[in-house]
């Protein structure tokens, strides 16, 4: 059975991409984009560039967020210019990447990246068909067949303020389509990450994605197991903190691509307080991108990954472990496990580790615990993890709410409510016997038997 799905996936040979038709020439007049809307860098670039006899447009992303009235957060220049005639025009340039070299182009604050036009094939590949190194340089023409859809094949003049469209990308954002360029299933094994790409556009432009596009992807979801794990952990990152995450997973769980990314959601998603902890989350995510608010990587991934440790973290206890390091053991285990298929970054790695450890913390509510907890930096991030957790039914909901009072009341207040605390059987944390250190360097055999050895 898997090996007629293998074949299937891997096997099929799709026709080869065409050239394009002449392009359509969009005026101002039509599509509404004006200059003075773009970005200022990105129009620098293209003067400079044309100057010098090359040709450069704005493209992708930014002209397709501009013509849905969204504001793009970066801009990307395609040019007949190759990387190292781009770099000699700008001081503050440098070449990147491996699998396609391209610019960064520093303006201020604003990184704009510049890319040469790509050939329409001569692409490496490896043997499932994956690109893995692709810098034969061609027209923009060959360049419109090489972007992945219809509507990212946008071309965006900004001295003429014309928009050069290939593959009827504008008609297509009319029609509220997104449409893959040239045969789906060839692209797909091009780069398999366009599948994920694919749901998260539909989501955050509110796109129905094309049925001939859609029907490959259940059966070609294996293809991402071979995809680089820190490759698909920008992605879905990309994926999470779009502004339209709940929609983005529960599209995933629908084409099974959830298994590629997070194998643990389906376990999640059936218990009843696990699946409204992540649900709370991602909504809680959603609200802050759209209001412009930081998002923390790390706290994502915690709230994703937690009812997976609260699960394992209770299993070590059952089996005998102590509280403290069983949490870390869990800790170690659930990211490990996760670390198989998104390589989560050394940096959000520690900050998910911090927010779970604070959470035990925060039943110690007598002594100087409290006070400890209250002044640690994370301590905002974590009590904003715990309010999720009382929300979801997993805590009572007085737990957060004793935290928050504490933390903004004054002296008297706060022991009142320590009192308070304690009368309520809230036990205080067990204090560490320290062993003395004998500075006598006596044998232990000369240790009186009423002072135990060291």
């Amino acid at each position: 059975m898997i090996r007629k799905l293998l074949r299937r996936v891997f096997n099929h040979r799709a026709a080869p991409l065409s050239a394009p038709t002449e392009p359509a020439r969009i005026p101002v007049s039509q599509h509404g984009i004006q200059r003075g809307q773009v970005s200022a860098g990105a129009v620098k670039v293209c003067a400079t560039l044309q100057d010098r006899g090359h040709q450069a447009y704005i493209v992708g992303g930014a002209i397709r967020d501009l013509l849905i009235g969204h504001l793009p957060k970066d801009y990307d220049v395609a040019t007949s210019a190759t990387p190292e005639e781009v770099r000699a025009l700008f001081r503050r340039s440098r070449i990147i990447g491996r699998r396609f070299k391209i610019v960064h182009v520093l303006n201020g604050l604003e990184t704009i990246e510049v890319s040469t036009f790509r050939a329409a094939q001569n692409a490496e590949t490896d043997q499932h068909g994956r690109v893995l190194a692709d810098n034969s340089y061609g027209s923009q023409a060959e360049d419109a067949i090489r972007r992945d859809f219809t509507v990212n094949a946008l071309y965006y003049d900004p001295l003429t303020e014309t928009i050069v469209d290939y593959h009827h990308g504008v008609a297509d954002l009319q029609q509220k389509t997104l449409r893959v360029i040239g045969e789906p299933r060839a692209r797909y094994r091009e780069d398999p990450v366009r599948m994920l790409r694919a749901v998260r556009l539909a989501a955050k432009l509110g796109l129905i994605i094309d049925p001939a596009a859609r029907a490959p992807i259940r059966d070609m979801a294996i293809l991402l197991e071979n995809v680089p794990t820190a490759r698909l952990f920008d992605e879905t990152l990309k994926l999470l903190m779009s502004g339209n995450a709940v929609r983005c997973i529960s599209q995933l769980r629908e084409e099974g691509l959830h298994h590629g990314l997070l194998p643990l959601l389906d376990i999640i998603l059936d218990q009843p307080i696990a699946e409204r902890f992540i649900w709370l989350a991602l909504e809680n995510t959603d609200s802050r991108v759209r209001a412009d608010k930081s998002v923390s990587p790390g706290f994502l991934f915690a709230a994703l990954l937690w009812p997976e440790l609260s699960r394992t973290w209770k299993e070590r206890q059952a089996a005998g472990e102590a509280s403290h390091p069983a949490l870390f053991d869990a800790m170690d285990e659930v990211l490990a496990a996760q670390a198989q298929r998104l390589a989560i970054t050394r940096r959000v790695a520690g900050d998910i580790k911090e927010l779970w450890g604070l959470q035990s913390r925060f039943d110690k509510r007598t002594g100087r615990a409290p006070y400890r907890l209250i002044e640690h930096p994370k301590f905002r991030a974590s009590w904003d993890f715990l309010l999720l957790r009382a929300q979801a039914g997993g805590i009572p909901e007085d737990l957060p709410d004793w935290w928050h009072r504490f933390a903004h009341a004054g002296q008297s207040e706060r022991e009142e409510l320590l009192r308070a605390a304690s009368a309520n059987g809230v036990k205080a944390p067990a204090r560490k016997r320290r062993r003395s250190r004998r500075k006598s360097a006596e044998p232990k055999t000369a240790v009186p038997e009423l002072v135990p050895a060291p």
